[in-house]
């Protein structure tokens, strides 16, 4: 069975899934421009921390070596190139992998005319920008593949509970398997990697209302892999972890992050925060899987970090693949229905704040980082030339 794949690129062509239609249908979108990118990112048909830094610098990458840059002299081509990656900056303000790609990719241009003394020329700029951004893509895997496996061998070695063979079950909200990167996942990386080992007895993922990446992402990914899974609504998760802990061997949550600040307080999907209550709670393990490019250091704690809120309609509308009488889905048809009043107020932030001390530990493709004996996570050792630029020695 082929991986799945959000992300199709070749030198030149950038094709992305349209998540929206999943788990009905597959169509990929032809990313072509930076404002294609831009509306992508932006309407959800791309999400995933990785998946919109990596959409971004690609969608760009495109349209560059395409020939969108008119421009003469290589400070008119890196001033092109910066207003473009600023523009796409806003498309979605919380994951700080995208503000981490934009920035690399600037100090990438300016390095190189740098070193030239200004006379590189507008040519090599665009190819070295190019290769970065590939690179960014290529690195995404290899991360994922690095989480997986430290996550996976960190939770075996500190499960509060596995089954007599030695098998472990763990939660996971959102999505973050190979629909949110490109390939293997964080959260969902660490799951792949104990099911592919034999460890994993089963995996549970909430639905993640109000968009329900659960449900129709992570869940048809579960499928899709043949890994034994099941979805409960997000409000059944004190449940399952009073009625099924000990019976399922449940060890651990396990989510992505759009963002984890200096001091470990992490932001990822709403509703992260209250399951991370109900695991300390009932003994559960609370793990954040966050590659080093999602770690931001420039911000010192969760009060930092702007959330982001969308539409109203995310609460009071939903749409959906219409199901025949014969019970059978029709991929053709759609309908969008009400589920509320449509004149009540909505709030609706998509993302929360869940506080480092609810977390046990941050798994990174560098190794897992877990409070030290102040209740204090410490990034240093993990990403050191990051941290004297930011924090010092």
């Amino acid at each position: 069975m082929a991986n799945l794949q959000a992300i199709r690129y070749s030198r030149g062509k950038l094709e992305v899934l349209d998540q929206l239609k999943l788990p009905h249908e597959h169509h990929y979108d032809e990313v072509s421009t930076s404002e294609e990118a831009f509306d992508s990112i932006k309407s959800m048909r791309v999400r995933g921390a990785p998946a919109i830094a990596i959409v971004a610098a690609l969608g760009h990458g495109v349209e560059l070596h395409n020939g969108s840059c008119t421009a003469s002299s290589s400070e008119e081509t890196i001033s092109y190139i910066e207003s473009r990656l600023d523009y796409l900056k806003q498309s979605r303000p919380t994951a700080v992998d995208l503000t981490n790609a934009i920035t690399h990719l600037k100090n990438t241009v300016r390095s190189i005319d740098a070193q030239n003394n200004g006379t590189v020329g507008r040519d090599a700029i665009i190819s070295a920008y190019v290769a970065a951004a590939e690179e960014i893509f290529r690195k995404d895997t290899e991360t994922n593949l690095s989480i997986g496996e430290h996550g996976s061998k960190w939770l075996l070695e500190n499960a509060p509970t596995k089954s007599a063979d030695g098998k472990v079950s763990v939660l996971t909200h959102c999505n973050t398997g190979s629909l949110a990167t490109s390939g293997h996942g964080t959260a969902l990386g660490i799951i792949r990697s104990l099911h592919s080992g034999g460890h994993l007895h089963h995996a549970f993922c909430t639905e993640t209302r109000p968009y329900n990446q659960g449900s129709r992402l992570t869940a048809f990914e579960l499928v899709y892999e043949g890994i034994p899974s099941t979805l409960i609504t997000d409000s059944m998760a004190g449940a399952l972890f009073a009625t099924k802990k000990t019976e399922k061997n449940i060890a651990a949550v396990i989510v992505g992050a759009d963002r984890v600040v200096r001091n470990g307080d992490t932001a990822n999907k709403i509703g992260t925060y209250a399951l991370a209550v109900l695991a300390k709670y009932h003994g559960v393990k609370f793990i954040v899987a966050a590659p080093t490019t999602s770690i931001d250091l420039q911000t010192e704690t969760g009060a930092g970090i702007k959330i982001e809120e969308r539409k109203a309609e995310e609460l009071t509308q939903i749409t959906g693949a219409v199901v025949g009488k014969d019970g059978k889905v029709d991929v053709t048809r759609t309908e969008r229905v009400a589920t509320a009043h449509q004149g009540i107020a909505v709030w609706n932030p998509a993302f929360d704040v869940t506080p480092a001390e609810l977390i046990d530990a941050v798994v990174t493709e560098r190794g897992v980082v877990v409070k030290g004996a102040d209740g204090v996570f410490d990034f240093k050792d993990i990403m050191p030339e990051r941290w004297a630029n930011v924090v010092g020695k």
